[in-house]
C-alpha cells in the first residue's frame, strides 16, 4: 500500500462511524402525513413482513462492534416504528450486544412514537438504559394536525400516555418536533406546552420535501429523492406540509428568546446547542451542519445500507451487511456524493457567507435551490437559517465569554433581563 492509499483510509481508521437500525425497516402503525419513510415500502415489492431476521441482527451488532474505531459504539434504533418487533426482539438485541462487545461500551437509543410504550416497555429501556427519543409535535391540536393514525385519528393521546409511561419510569429521554408548515406559526405555544410537560431536552426538526420527480415517480414514490449537485433537479416544488424557510427562522428565534431570558441551563434545546457548538469553532456534532458528511449510514431490516436515512433509494444503495464490509461501505458513501461533495459543491453564495461556519450549507437533499445569481446548490431553508443564526449572534457572544471565563451560561439570562454585574479577576465589570 502506498503512502497515498494510507492517507486516503486514514480518516475512516479514526473517525467515528454511525449506522442507524431499521429493525422493521419502514412498517409503522401510524400514517404521519409528512413521513417520508412510510412509502419507502414500494421498494420492497410484495413484501409483507419487515421485520429483521436474527441473522442480519447478529451480522451487524458484530460487524458493527468490531467496525467501530471508538471506545463508544452506540446503536440508534429507528422506523417505521421500531418498537413494532416488541421487546423480546430487543432483548435478543442486548443479549447478542453483550456477546461481541468485548472491551467496549455498547449504548443505545431508539426513536419513537411513543404509542406501544407499556410498563414492561419502559421498566426493560430502564433497565439496560435506553436513551429515548420521542415525537411529540407540541400541544394537541397542533400535533394532531400532521400526526395521524391509518383511520385519520390524531395520535396525540397515545403518545402523551407513552410519555407519561417514560417519565413514571425515570426512562432518560428527549422529544423531537417535527415543524412543519402550521407549526412553524406558533413557536410559544410549542415551546410553553413542552415547559408544562416538564420537557428538558427537545429538538426541533424542520419538515422538506419536494413533490415526485421522474426517479421516484419510477420507484412509486409521492416525494422527491436527494437533491442532485449539479443543478439538474427537475423542480423546486415543495409539498404543502413543508415549512416555510423564514418561518423556520421565525420559530427558532421566537423560541429562543423565551429561552435566553428564562430557560438557560433548566431547559435544552439541541439546535440551540449545536449553535452555540459552532460558535465556539468545535466540529459539529451532527450531519446537517458539519462540513462533510458519509459516517452516518443507515441499515434496513433486509441487510442492505444506505448512505444515510434520505437516500433509501435503490440508486443510493452501498452494500449489504451479510455480504459487504462496513468500513469498505463507509468509503463507499463517502465517495458517492455524501462526503467530501457537501462542502466542495456549496455556491459561492454560501462561500461569502458570513453564518457558514453555523450553517454549512444543511443537509444536501435540500439543495434544490438556486442562489440569486443563479448559482445552484443552494438550501432550500437557507433564508431561515441566516435569520436564525445572524439574530442570535448577539447572545452567543455573551455566552461565549461567560464560559471562556468559568462562568455558567445560565449567566446570560441576567445580562438580558437587566444590567449584569460579575467580578472577574478581583475586578468589577458590568454588561448591559
Amino acid at each position: 500500500m502506498n503512502t497515498e492509499e494510507k492517507d486516503k483510509q486514514a480518516p475512516c481508521q479514526t473517525q467515528g462511524i454511525h449506522i442507524l437500525a431499521k429493525p422493521i425497516g419502514p412498517a409503522c402503525n401510524l400514517n404521519c402525513d409528512y413521513c417520508f419513510y412510510l412509502e419507502k415500502r414500494a421498494l420492497f415489492g410484495s413484501q409483507k413482513t419487515f421485520k429483521m431476521s436474527d441473522k442480519v441482527l447478529r451480522t451487524f451488532i458484530s460487524e458493527y462492534i468490531s467496525a467501530q474505531p471508538t471506545p463508544v459504539v452506540e446503536f440508534v434504533w429507528q422506523g417505521g416504528e421500531p418498537t413494532l418487533p416488541g421487546v423480546d426482539f430487543f432483548r435478543r438485541v442486548v443479549e447478542i450486544q453483550r456477546h461481541f462487545a468485548g472491551a467496549k461500551t455498547v449504548t443505545n437509543s431508539i426513536q419513537t412514537n411513543g404509542t406501544l410504550l407499556t410498563d414492561e416497555w419502559c421498566a426493560f429501556l430502564k433497565k439496560h438504559n435506553f436513551m429515548v427519543g420521542i415525537s411529540l409535535d407540541g400541544p394537541e391540536k397542533i400535533h394532531d394536525q400532521y400526526r395521524k393514525d391509518r383511520s385519520g385519528k390524531g395520535s396525540f393521546d397515545r403518545v402523551m400516555r407513552g410519555l407519561k409511561l417514560l417519565q413514571k419510569h425515570h426512562v432518560d429521554y428527549n422529544v423531537m418536533a417535527c415543524v412543519a408548515r402550521e407549526t412553524a406559526k406558533h413557536p410559544l405555544k410549542v415551546y410553553g406546552f413542552f415547559k408544562e410537560q416538564n420537557i428538558e431536552f427537545i429538538q426541533f426538526s424542520p419538515v422538506v420535501e419536494r413533490l415526485p420527480d421522474a426517479v421516484s415517480k419510477k420507484h412509486g414514490l409521492r416525494l422527491a429523492g436527494p437533491a442532485v449537485l449539479d443543478g439538474k433537479n427537475e423542480s423546486a416544488d415543495v409539498t404543502s406540509w413543508s415549512v416555510i424557510p423564514e418561518e423556520y427562522g421565525d420559530f427558532l428565534i421566537g423560541i429562543y428568546e423565551e429561552w435566553v431570558r428564562h430557560d438557560v441551563g433548566k431547559t435544552f434545546v439541541m439546535n440551540f446547542e449545536w449553535a452555540l457548538n459552532a460558535w465556539l469553532g468545535n466540529p459539529s456534532p451532527v450531519c446537517i451542519h458539519a462540513k462533510q458528511c458519509g459516517r452516518s449510514l443507515v441499515i434496513e431490516h433486509n441487510g442492505d445500507v444506505f448512505a444515510c436515512d434520505h437516500s433509501v433509494y435503490p440508486e443510493y444503495r452501498i452494500g449489504n451487511i451479510l455480504s459487504d464490509r462496513v468500513m469498505d461501505m463507509v468509503e463507499r458513501s463517502i465517495s458517492s456524493g455524501f462526503g467530501v461533495s457537501k462542502e466542495s459543491a456549496l455556491p459561492n453564495w454560501c462561500l461569502e457567507c458570513d453564518v457558514l461556519r453555523a450553517c454549512r450549507g444543511g443537509c444536501p437533499k435540500h439543495r434544490f435551490e438556486t442562489t440569486l445569481f443563479g448559482e445552484s446548490g443552494l438550501q432550500y431553508l437557507c433564508a431561515g437559517y441566516r435569520k436564525f443564526f445572524l439574530h442570535i449572534r448577539k447572545y452567543l457572544r455573551a455566552i461565549a465569554q461567560l464560559l471562556e471565563n468559568g462562568l455558567p451560561a445560565s449567566y446570560v439570562m441576567k445580562a438580558v433581563n437587566g444590567p449584569l454585574v460579575i467580578k472577574l479577576d478581583n475586578k468589577t465589570e458590568g454588561r448591559n
